[in-house]
């Protein structure tokens, strides 16, 4: 099962087209800065993909948060995420390659290598994750912000990207932290942790 942050890390085509003025700018490098931006907890809060695939997967997300560890040295982004499934908590861990120059973020999933855009905002408290942009029959765009309901002002740059990108916001869907049901296993984990113990990495966590 891909995690909700990496749907928009399936697959990623080479960009064709001069991007619209008023778009973001995709190639944009990735800094230190903007891997400090990116790290620390998020919440899954909306999105709207195009490609059947993945928005039949994302579908199946009630609610997701994340932890992303970012290691300058190495190039890699280390997480962690606690995904509400079914009513079933779901726990995964693993990394994610970045490409500094290329503006991407990318993970084997699936026997290949597959990248995303990371779209980072003036807001250090949300960003944005691009799929296949140029691709209008597969492309895709979510949001994550470091709260689990965002500001109508946030809502408006997510609106902004999504309709620079060609797409209408009635495609977006949107995550019901509500429905969370991986409190108790994230409980146990911090538990473990000040405890000095690396807690075990289970597809699949108690309610």
């Amino acid at each position: 099962m891909a995690l909700p942050w990496a749907l928009a890390v399936l697959s990623l085509l080479p960009l064709l087209n001069a991007q619209s003025s008023s778009c973001v700018n995709f190639t944009v490098p990735i800094t230190n800065a903007s891997l400090d931006q990116i790290s620390g907890k998020w919440f899954f809060v909306a999105w709207a993909y195009r490609h059947p695939e993945y928005k039949q997967l994302a579908s199946s997300y009630q609610s997701a948060f994340f932890y992303f560890d970012s290691n300058y040295t190495e190039d890699m982004i280390h997480f962690r995420e606690y995904s509400t499934i079914n009513d079933q908590c779901v726990y995964n861990s693993s990394h994610l390659n970045i490409q500094k120059e290329n503006g991407t973020l990318s993970r084997y999933y699936m026997g290949r290598e597959n990248f995303a855009h990371l779209i980072s905002t003036k807001d250090p408290s949300i960003f944005m994750l691009a799929l296949l942009p140029q691709d209008n029959q597969n492309m895709g765009l979510t949001l994550y912000a470091d709260k689990p309901v965002v500001t109508p002002e946030q809502m408006r740059q997510f609106h902004e990207q999504l309709t620079c990108m060609g797409m209408d916001k009635s495609e977006i869907v949107y995550v019901d932290e509500t429905k969370d049901q991986c409190g108790p296993l994230h409980k146990q984990h911090d538990e473990e942790r000040k405890k000095g113990k690396d807690p075990k990495s289970p597809k699949e966590g108690g309610k």
